[in-house]
This record gives structure tokens, C-alpha cells and sequence, in this order.
């Protein structure tokens, strides 16, 4: 897509022709720095980054100044401080990122109700039927982007286009503080002219197998025979790509979200190799995991481990299981037993991950028998006590016994003390 420094910012000036695009994709701008600089409005202008600060900590969000020296999210701070020595590191506010998402939702919601939530900062909304009272879909952008403004003192970035995707391009493409309409007749000549990147699905290996064969433009793709674009990319993927490269994308807003897997992973501040250190790791995002199953009333029939080693070689194992759960206990169980004979005799561990997949409703079809009724109850009753008194309250003994240790290091290297919500999010 555009560069997310905002060097390639595109967007509209004049009347257009916006009959035909009721989709409107709304992406705050570089959200969680943008939040921090509204207690902070000297550090404006000067390169932020939100994310961790110590060890292996990582960027959860830059601004565009520091975006200029080639940092993006997700990228290992001690790498982003390499490129932007000069840039101020926040250590961040997930309640305060929060209660600024509920804030713009809501603005969303008073324009129309179909809104589709894809994160804390951006989403879909479906203006079709909110011309009458609030003018054209460029109109309503508009105000949009205005009220954000007035009543958060953020930006945002809004894409108007006839289709889901085309409207998340477009929304990309004029960032930052932009608005980029797309007209429906125009679709084609917009997209054309692209990186394949823009096309949903192809991440860095799909664009050098894409390029190896002399595609590098959205167009390029459009124009690839079939037949040929099977045979690089697979019969599912090339079907994709062929229809978004012409933008042709069919879904719908949808105003309901379900989950399509639930997961938790640990980078480790150092590696490690103590195979019982890392099975209470394993339990700890196991219990995440199971926690978070049962908020959203899910349970999952199938439990994925993930495993970086010290020289980023990454594994991952799937374990189908007969009945679908939501309990801690069943989780960490077919985790460790995927984890069996990947851990040990020196294999170092940089970061492990467990995710609950192949979700379905609680409640919904018949079980054979429940194996885990009795875990099951103990966890929930975990639950309501964690409600009542807090994150915490009763915890695993063996993750006590973690906490206790980490606790040992920390106040023999003189850091400071454990705050659980930063390590949440590996801050």
C-alpha cells in the first residue's frame, strides 16, 4: 500500500462523484501516539514511539516522523532506535487508548448504525442509509473527520469507495488527516496502477513470488491468464487476488464481529531454555487464552502452538480436540503436548504463543460427554472472583512462584517494579 510515512498521501480536493460509494473505512492516525501527545503536545513534530522499552520489547506504534527513518510497528525497538536514535520512546496508556476508541465509535454509531468495528482505531461503516440526514458519502466523511477532531482532538483517515476493500486502500492512501474518495466507475484505474501489496493477502513471500514472474502492479496481476496466476500462487489465492485486483469485493458491513481465533504469545526479555520455566509460561497464556473464550461465550475445537527459538526459527503445531473448550486446563494440555520434544537439551526460547481456533459458540451442539466439567467449574468460579476482587486475586501456584522470581531479578538488577497491564502488551 502507500507508504505509511505518508510520503505518497493522496487524496480528494474537489466535487467528486460519490453516488456509488456508500463505504466509508475510517482509520485513526498513528492512534496511540496521537493519544500520548494530547498530554504531551511538546514532544509534536519530534519522532515518538509507543512500545517497549527494555529488553526485547517491541514498537506498538510510531509517528510519521519517525515513520521518515524507516521505523513501523511491530519492528523490535532496539532495531527502531538503530534507524531513529533521536526518537522518544513512551512506555503508553491501554485504558487511555480505550476510552478514545469508545469515543470515536460513538461518533461512528450517532452517523449510522451499521458499523463494523476491526480494531480499537479503525473500522467500516456503511452510509447507504444515512444520506438523508447527513448529505453524500463524501459529505458524511467529511463531518466525520471534523467531529473526530472537535471532540477527541485526533485525526483520521478516511477511505470512500464502493467496496470494503477499495475503501481500506483508499483510506491508506491518504494518510495522514485525508480523505480519499474513490469513485465506483473509477475503481479499476485506481487500483491498477498499485504495488501488488495493496492486494489483501500478499505479505513479502507472496510479492516475490508475484514479482519472480513479472508482476509488480495490481494491473499486472488483472492482466496474468488464470491459469498461469494458479500455478504461482494456488487456486485459492489466485482467485482472490484476480477479483481485488478489478476491486471486486462482495461482503458487506457487518455489525456484529466474530472471532476467528483468540490468541496470547510472550516474547521473553532473554532466552530461555528451563523447559519448566517455559510450561509456566505456556500456563499463564493458556489461562489468557481461556479467560477471553468465555468473555466472548466461544469455546475452540482446535489449540495451536508457537514457538521462536533464539535464531527466530518459528514452529508452529496444531492439536484438533474431540470436544470443543474453554477451560485453562485442556488448553495448556494439548499446548504442552505439542510442545513435547521442541523444548530441552539447550534449544534456547525467544517467544512462545498459544491461540484457540476452529471457533464456535458455547452452547451449541450436542457433547458426547464434557471431560473438563470439573476444571470447567473451578474456572469459572476463578472468574467470578476475579470480577469481584481484581486481575490476580487467585492464580495458579506455580505462576506465584514465577511472579515471585521475576520480582527476585528485577529488584537485584534494581528495575522497577512488575506492572502486569505493560506486560500485557509486552511493554
Amino acid at each position: 500500500m502507500s507508504k505509511q510515512d505518508g510520503s505518497s498521501r493522496q487524496v480528494t480536493t474537489g466535487p467528486v462523484d460519490d453516488s456509488a460509494t456508500p463505504i466509508l473505512h475510517v482509520d485513526m492516525d498513528a492512534f496511540f501516539v496521537s493519544v500520548e501527545l494530547l498530554s504531551r503536545p511538546e514532544l509534536r513534530g519530534r519522532p515518538v514511539l509507543v512500545g517497549g522499552t527494555a529488553g526485547r520489547g517491541v514498537v506498538a506504534a510510531a509517528s510519521y516522523e519517525a515513520r521518515r527513518y524507516g521505523v513501523n510497528s511491530a519492528m523490535p525497538m532496539s532495531v527502531a532506535l538503530q534507524r531513529c536514535p533521536n526518537a522518544v520512546v513512551l512506555r503508553g496508556n491501554y485504558p487511555a487508548y480505550s476510552e478514545y476508541s469508545k469515543r470515536v465509535m460513538e461518533i461512528f454509531g450517532q452517523i449510522t448504525p451499521l458499523v463494523e468495528p476491526l480494531s480499537i482505531d479503525e473500522a467500516f461503516l456503511d452510509v447507504s442509509g444515512a444520506r438523508r440526514l447527513h448529505g453524500t458519502p463524501a459529505e458524511i466523511a467529511w463531518t466525520i473527520r471534523q467531529r473526530v477532531q472537535a471532540e477527541t482532538g485526533l485525526t483520521c483517515s478516511i477511505g470512500v469507495a464502493a467496496t470494503k476493500y477499495v475503501a481500506k486502500v483508499a483510506s491508506s492512501r491518504s494518510k495522514p488527516d485525508g480523505m480519499l474518495v474513490v469513485p465506483a466507475h473509477e475503481t479499476v484505474a485506481f487500483l491498477h496502477p498499485l504495488p501488488v501489496s495493496a492486494l489483501w493477502g500478499v505479505g513479502k513471500v507472496t510479492e516475490e513470488t508475484l514479482a519472480r514472474i513479472g508482476l509488480r502492479t495490481v494491473g499486472d496481476v488483472a492482466a496474468m491468464p488464470a491459469d498461469a496466476l494458479v500455478r504461482a500462487v494456488g487456486p485459492a489465492l489466485a482467485g482472490r487476488l484476480a477479483r481485488l485486483a478489478v476491486g471486486d469485493d462482495p461482503r458487506e458491513v457487518h455489525t456484529t464481529r466474530t472471532e476467528r481465533s483468540i490468541g496470547h504469545e510472550q516474547t521473553f526479555g532473554h532466552d530461555l531454555t528451563d523447559p519448566v520455566a517455559i510450561r509456566r509460561e505456556l500456563l499463564q497464556l493458556s489461562g489468557n487464552v481461556a479467560v477471553r473464550l468465555r468473555k466472548a461465550g466461544l469455546v475452540a475445537r482446535t489449540v495451536s502452538l508457537k514457538l521462536r527459538y533464539g535464531d527466530f526459527r518459528t514452529l508452529t503445531r496444531s492439536r484438533t480436540l474431540a470436544e470443543p473448550t474453554d477451560v485453562a486446563r485442556r488448553i495448556y494440555d494439548e499446548a504442552s503436548e505439542a510442545l513435547e520434544g521442541l523444548v530441552g537439551d539447550g534449544a534456547r526460547v525467544r517467544l512462545i504463543g498459544v491461540r484457540a481456533e476452529n471457533l464456535r459458540e458455547s452452547g451449541t451442539g450436542a457433547m458426547l460427554w464434557d471431560p473438563d466439567e470439573e476444571w470447567r467449574d473451578a474456572e469459572r468460579t476463578i472468574d467470578q472472583v476475579t470480577a469481584r476482587f481484581g486481575k490476580g486475586a487467585v492464580r495458579p501456584a506455580a505462576l506465584v512462584q514465577r511472579e515471585q522470581e521475576r520480582e527476585q531479578r528485577r529488584a537485584a538488577r534494581g528495575d522497577e517494579p512488575f506492572d502486569p497491564n505493560a506486560a500485557a502488551w509486552g511493554w
